[in-house]
């Protein structure tokens, strides 16, 4: 089974996917980061050397680990040369 069919079958539970839908501004902070880094065309060392930083930090980033401050992700942005914006939405599970 695929990781793609194995996560839409987990889905299909709604505790799963209420957990999940708890998780989704985390997985897309994640995506665009890794995003940004590779539409810049640099690995992660390189936009390690940019920002000053060692390349397992770029990686934690990258996977979510960790409690990133504005700053930090401004500089990631910027030296992908990107800026960050923050954008509020309506949470769907409190508006139910």
């Amino acid at each position: 089974m695929s990781l793609k069919a194995l996560k839409q079958k987990a889905l299909q539970n709604e505790l799963v996917r209420t957990e999940y839908e708890k998780l989704a501004g985390e997985f897309d902070l994640m995506n665009q980061l890794i995003t940004m880094r590779t539409s810049a065309g640099l690995t992660q060392e390189q936009l390690a050397k940019r920002i000053g930083t060692a390349k397992g930090n770029i990686s934690r980033l990258e996977r979510g680990k960790g409690n990133p401050s504005w700053a930090t992700l401004e500089k990631y942005a910027n030296a992908c040369g990107y800026q960050v914006k923050l954008q509020a939405v309506l949470d769907k599970l409190l508006s139910a």
